[in-house]
């Protein structure tokens, strides 16, 4: 049993001027800049840095531009990838899906919100870059966000993403286009039986090309690799009892040629075990991450909940993954064999991977 997320802050607002502050305690506060080595660039160690903040960010409303105005904030920011929140209580699952575990959550720099319509919103952002709180290289990521709801059954989004990401590749660039769908089939909330149902599908795609890796074309797999990502999910979930009740199924699948996306397992097994620190030497049994590595996965999951009000939600959830490559934690470790991360490692150990996990969570979730 674990915690995984305190937050804590809010909305600040004088005149146009706006901003928020949101922090974060618990397991996440260490988690989420694990594969982004910005931080260990300069004197400023970053990740300690903004540890605790997951929002920081002020901004100005300008009210007589576009329907609903204009929002310029310069900060840290969520980002909303493949229909999944960075906060829990927002997400139908528990156990995000390979396509959001393995996207970004964050970003730092400028977002534009236009609300150019009632159903409209155009997004654009200036940001360090992919999930990156420093800056790799002089390029700044370039995004945006469009979001078109023509009603209140349907949603549809798409976010794209170019920059430059890869340290000290500049001639390597990195596209990235999320796509999603969420279509309210059924909703009578007052009935004591089915009372919503929802689906929610998501495809994902883009590539890394230059500098020794090729995009989607495998022309040349030995010198200039095929270095891509491919991916999709798909929901749904059906509410009971004035929706205090919910059941949802789902899953997904990607690819990823070069596993430049692919969280590497912890431990010993990680590229680099002291925090990700690549100042440091890499572990006895590295995770590789080189042009041609390849890595598939897919998973699927099934949970209960009960949301007895609006702000307390309780979860059951039980999910299956599996890999092409050994990748999750086996019974006998990845740290060491006593568990500790710092014990002598003896030269016939090596951490236990396997490829594939299944997975009973339990969850309380409380939100004001």
């Amino acid at each position: 049993m674990t915690i995984s997320a305190i937050n804590l802050g809010g909305d600040f607002s004088y005149g146009n001027a706006r901003g928020r502050i949101m922090t974060q305690f618990g397991d996440r506060a260490i988690v989420v800049p694990r594969n982004d080595l910005s931080p260990y660039r300069g004197q400023y160690d970053l990740a300690d840095a903004y540890r605790y903040l997951d929002e920081a960010y002020v901004g100005y409303h300008f009210k007589n531009i576009f329907y609903g105005g204009m929002n310029v904030d310069f900060g840290l920011f969520m980002s909303y990838i493949g229909l999944n929140s960075y906060y829990q209580e927002e997400n139908w699952e528990y156990q995000a899906s390979f396509t959001s575990d393995n996207t970004p959550w964050f970003f730092n720099g400028i977002r534009i919100q236009m609300f150019v319509s009632k159903t409209l919103k155009i997004e654009p952002w200036i940001i360090n870059g992919w999930q990156s709180y420093g800056m790799f290289n002089q390029l700044p990521g370039l995004g945006c966000n469009i979001t078109w709801r023509p009603n209140e059954k349907l949603k549809l989004l798409t976010n794209d993403y170019y920059g430059t990401d890869a340290a000290g590749l500049i001639g390597r660039h990195r596209f990235h286009s999320d796509n999603s769908f969420l279509y309210r089939y059924y909703n009578n909330r007052q009935s004591n039986g089915l009372s919503r149902s929802a689906l929610s599908a998501t495809v994902d795609f883009g590539e890394e090309k230059g500098d020794g890796v090729n995009g989607f074309n495998n022309s040349n797999p030995t010198t200039n690799p095929a270095q891509y990502f491919a991916s999709w999910m798909v929901y749904n979930k059906m509410w009971f009892c004035k929706n205090h009740l919910g059941w949802y199924i789902g899953g997904g699948w990607m690819t990823n040629p070069g596993r430049y996306l692919v969280l590497a397992p912890t431990g010993d097994a990680s590229p680099f075990p002291n925090q990700y620190n690549p100042t440091q030497p890499a572990g006895t049994h590295p995770f590789t991450e080189n042009p041609g590595d390849q890595f598939t996965g897919w998973d699927c999951s099934t949970g209960f909940s009960w949301t007895p009000n609006q702000s307390v939600e309780f979860k059951l959830e039980w999910v299956h993954r599996e890999a092409s490559v050994n990748y999750f934690a086996g019974p006998g470790g990845v740290t060491s064999p006593s568990g500790y991360t710092y014990s002598p490692l003896p030269g016939t150990w090596a951490p236990d991977l396997v490829k594939s996990e299944n997975r009973l969570i339990a969850a309380f979730l409380f939100r004001l």
